[in-house]
């Protein structure tokens, strides 16, 4: 699967995992209509590009009303982040983050398995982790006939520390 961070988001909701309120929007109205409908305060305006990086190369925005949403909708559509061009951003509902995870499973076609990723250390620089500091980020092969079970799952936290 390859997918923008609103359809992940969707699918873990379906799922009963948590998140954040969410909307989706091709312009600055969508977006001011967005903002409103999550309910006025702060929000997080994301750019939906299938890279990383996002935030690094200002896709990544800060508003506290549904007008600044707007404004900062119409700065990133349009943008190009990493040789994509913007043309959905997610106005998500703000949070206070008291710590980030990163997450991820990658198809690995060597082995012929999927290999999970897992880091307490997540956030907006979790390709350089790999580089500078790869024992952070742990990594455990999954079989795809049997997927990640519950102690599949208490494997991978295990290892992330």
């Amino acid at each position: 699967m390859d997918l923008f961070e609103y359809q992940a988001r969707d699918l873990f909701a379906e799922h009963g995992v948590p998140v954040l309120e969410a909307a989706v929007a091709e312009t600055p109205d969508q977006a001011r209509a967005g903002a409103e409908r999550i309910g006025g305060g702060t929000v997080v305006v994301k750019a939906q590009v299938k890279a990383g990086g996002r935030g690094k190369a200002g896709g990544v925005k800060l508003a506290h009303s549904p007008d600044e949403a707007a404004e900062k909708a119409g700065e990133i559509l349009g943008m190009d982040i990493k040789g994509l061009t913007v043309h959905r951003v997610m106005v998500a509902q703000g949070a206070s983050i008291e710590q980030e995870y990163y997450f991820s499973v990658l198809l690995d076609r060597s082995n012929r398995s999927y290999l999970a990723m897992a880091s307490k250390e997540g956030g907006m620089e979790t390709e350089q982790l790999a580089v500078e500091r790869p024992d952070a980020l742990a990594k455990v092969a999954v079989d795809p006939l049997v997927g990640i079970d519950e102690a599949k799952a208490r494997e991978i936290v295990d290892a992330a520390g």
